[in-house]
């Protein structure tokens, strides 16, 4: 075992708070801790081309899209996203039920007509949902919506997506999308107490985890050296590889409980004083 550490932080929730702001004590900790000597990563739904919008301190690397791109210093380790013929099949179903989709690519994210009509509402919910005021969560819904790409239906059979997140109208939608993508890993994401606002399609086999052990092979490193921090269900994942775990006090009831420990909430210095409590700095 190595007394220098890997870390992973998952990023909404952990390494920045839902308004999409980073706390500067987590900032501040990042930077210690690399110092230090250990590695960080981000380990995030999220594909490059989201990451790149978010004002974070330096990292040594990033796994996105669930697991599905990772990058060491510069270098892709992995990218396995959806086929064309998935990507299809899946625009065509969400517009023939009215479902704001968009599509997770590390060049750009890039949406249908529906998203436009009822992203921003959608988004204001998840803001709300995780403790923003009314004004924060329009400002920030608005945000996330205006960064995508809007191309029309023949434009979007893409071959370079990660993963596709769509607009529940209700969660029928997404037992529906298990059945039409049995061959796809189908999730949901949302507001407080990760409340079904969005579903997600991605590749089988594209875990947190699995991206994990693809980086840690191409570092030459052990799980036992390996800390993850995280908030929701899906980061769970990254506890069942990792040899320590760190859920943030604003985590959900099950992932605290498959935690190793319980630190504050994102924006009461929640990776500041994990950081100190694990003596990473």
């Amino acid at each position: 075992m190595s007394d220098k550490k890997i870390i992973f932080l998952d990023v909404d929730g952990t390494l920045i708070d839902y308004n999409a702001i980073m706390p500067s004590s987590a900032g501040r900790a990042v930077d210690e801790a690399r110092k230090n000597g250990h590695l960080v990563y981000i380990c995030t739904g999220c594909s490059k081309a989201e990451i790149l919008q978010r004002d974070l301190c330096e990292l040594d690397g990033m796994i996105g899209g669930n697991g599905a791109y990772v990058e060491d210093h510069g270098e892709v380790v992995m990218h396995q996203g959806l086929t064309v013929e998935e990507v299809k099949h899946i625009v065509d179903w969400c517009n023939e039920r009215h479902l704001g989709f968009y599509l997770e690519a590390n060049s750009g994210m890039y949406c249908n007509d529906y998203m436009l009509e009822q992203g921003p509402e959608t988004m204001k919910k998840y803001a709300l949902g995780k403790g923003a005021d009314e004004t924060k969560a329009k400002t920030s819904a608005e945000s996330f919506v205006n960064a995508f790409i809007h191309l029309p239906t023949e434009q979007l059979y893409r071959d370079d997506i990660n993963k596709i997140s769509f607009i529940l109208s209700s969660y029928q939608d997404h037992l529906d999308s298990k059945e039409e993508f049995p061959e796809l890993i189908a999730n949901t994401w949302g507001g407080k107490d990760e409340q079904a606002l969005y579903g997600d399609l991605s590749p089988k086999g594209i875990t947190k985890k699995h991206a994990i052990d693809v980086l840690l092979k191409h570092l030459g490193r052990d799980a036992e050296d390996t800390i993850a921090f995280g908030d929701v269900k899906i980061d769970i994942s990254m506890f069942e590889l990792c040899g320590y775990s760190v859920a943030m006090g604003n985590a959900g009831k099950e992932t605290k409980e498959a935690a190793d420990y319980i630190t504050t909430d994102v924006n009461d210095d929640g990776i500041y004083n994990a950081f100190k409590h694990l003596n990473l700095i």
